[in-house]
């Protein structure tokens, strides 16, 4: 199994993703640009952590900010960072760890949608995110905002053969387990063992023939109201957290 990213500079903005990249990588870290503005408590702070830890810092307007975020929701900080390396293959990472819990995207496009589903898979405790290469958003700036310091953390694997590596998760014991609204039982009608990858498609279009065909099993989330489905984020999260709820170790896998 392969899949670890490139590295090459970035732009993250926001406090949360600015302060992750800070505390998980400052090395990554090129500059600091904080509103000229902004003198509050919370710019202080990040202010006082990137001169601790020797990172270049500028005061600039705000309009230069939105030059380089495209837009207002950068919350007065952007930052320029190298792409974090996860560090580790799909193998070296599983290698490490006695009950993977894995999260798997095929054909999540959307940016927000992306980073949702890292800051969801985090929260769970998850040790990755698995997506294709043809089919994914990378880790770009609107990620690192959504994901609210997740995607610096989280590592994120790109395969080029979605289902070769979930055939190679199966070879480690590690069940593949899809969710998909036409499966025959609920997630809470069936037994799940301790290592699992969790398989979600991007909301309508679901997963591919061949990635569902790979599952060991399809399960549904119960929609017991008007709406026929959830955003992947959500039901990521469904799932996941069905298993931190199934495991009973709410503080961590590894």
């Amino acid at each position: 199994m392969s899949g670890s990213g490139k590295p090459g500079p970035r732009t993250v903005f926001g406090f949360h993703a600015v302060l992750a990249s800070l505390r998980a990588d400052p090395a990554s870290v090129i500059e600091i640009l904080v509103d000229e503005a902004r003198n509050d408590a919370r710019a202080k702070d990040l202010v006082a952590a990137a001169e601790k830890a020797g990172i270049k810092m500028m005061r600039v307007p705000a309009k230069r900010l939105e030059g380089l975020q495209g837009g207002g929701g950068h919350q007065g900080v952007v930052a320029r960072v190298l792409a974090r390396k996860t560090g580790h293959s799909v193998d070296e990472l599983l290698q490490t760890i006695e009950r993977p819990l894995l999260l798997v995207l095929d054909g999540v496009t959307d940016p927000h949608n992306l980073g949702a589903c890292l800051r969801v898979a985090n929260a769970a405790g998850a040790h990755g995110v698995i997506a294709p290469k043809d089919r994914a958003a990378g880790v770009g700036a609107t990620v690192s905002k959504v994901a609210s310091g997740a995607a610096e953390i989280t590592p994120y694997f790109m395969v080029t053969n979605l289902a070769r590596t979930l055939r190679e998760l199966k070879e480690r014991n590690i069940w593949v387990i899809g969710a998909d609204e036409r499966a025959g039982k609920t997630l809470y009608e069936v037994d799940l063992p301790g290592s699992i990858a969790w398989v979600l498609g991007a909301e309508g279009e679901g997963m591919r023939r061949l990635t569902r065909e790979t599952c060991d099993l399809l399960v549904r989330i119960p929609m017991l109201g008007a709406v026929q489905s959830l955003n992947v984020s959500v039901a990521a999260g469904v799932c996941l957290f069905e298993s931190v709820r199934r495991r009973g170790t709410p503080k961590g896998f590894a």
